[in-house]
């Protein structure tokens, strides 16, 4: 059974303990937190990165669409709200459903359903990995990129961030190595190390190191250090 992990924002404790309470039916959806406004929000989605988020739309300060407004990657969105006249802007921003409080068992159990139906297709599509030709927005800042990831010729651990290289340019996104290993086309891009994935297509020289290991060279002019254990894995992969 997949899980998924599950974030609760509403000004209200009522209200969201009202949501806690119709979800425990539901064990797949694992809840790792609640959050009262949207600056708590937005650090527990940083922290967690939840797959859905139960999300209220008046609270004190900055709105449920305010929130989504700030973020760079959203999750999927059911809006749980006692006004219902917010319902076209919702959907507006993709929102999977829009339950109006008090939030009705049957009426739950539907949205419950389309939320079921929408993760499982991700998690089916983040099982093949990402043609190289395909193109991915990355927000930076006040800036968006548009970038084919094939054009990306280095991926760089820092911290809980990754910079993508790409056209003589680079930029951040929030995700970890081992996730972005996982998503990637493994034919054109390797695992170099610990903290670097490289695209093969970008590979100038080919270098021996000491202890059997090997030193990659990219067109860029970027010299990356393969480890031992990749650096076997590596001439196994590429060799006839």
């Amino acid at each position: 059974m997949n899980t998924y992990k599950t974030l609760i924002v509403d000004d209200e404790r009522l209200a969201r303990e009202e949501v806690r309470r119709a979800l425990k039916g539901y064990p797949e959806f694992c809840i790792v937190g609640e959050a009262h406004n949207v600056e708590v929000a937005i650090g527990l989605i940083e922290a967690e990165q939840p797959d859905i988020l139960f999300l209220d739309i008046h609270m004190p300060g900055k709105s449920g669409f305010d929130l989504l407004d700030e973020l760079g990657t959203v999750p999927e969105v059911i809006f749980t709200t006692a006004y219902d006249q917010y319902a076209v802007k919702a959907f507006e921003v993709n929102a999977l459903d829009y339950l109006v409080k008090p939030l009705r068992e049957e009426r739950f159990a539907k949205a419950i359903e389309k939320v079921k139906m929408e993760l499982e297709k991700k998690v089916e599509e983040q099982q093949a990995p990402v043609a190289s030709h395909q193109k991915i927005f990355v927000k930076d800042g006040e800036k968006v990129h548009f970038i084919t990831l094939g054009d990306i010729s280095l991926i760089e651990s820092m911290d809980n961030y990754a910079q993508l290289h790409f056209d003589n340019k680079k930029t951040m996104i929030k995700r970890s190595l081992n996730l972005l290993e996982k998503k990637l086309d493994p034919s054109v891009f390797f695992r170099a190390n610990r903290s670097q994935i490289i695209n093969t297509e970008y590979i100038k020289e080919i270098q021996p190191d000491f202890n059997n290991k090997l030193r990659i060279v990219l067109t860029t002019g970027k010299t990356i250090e393969v480890s031992g254990r990749q650096s076997v894995l590596f001439k196994k992969l590429k060799s006839l």
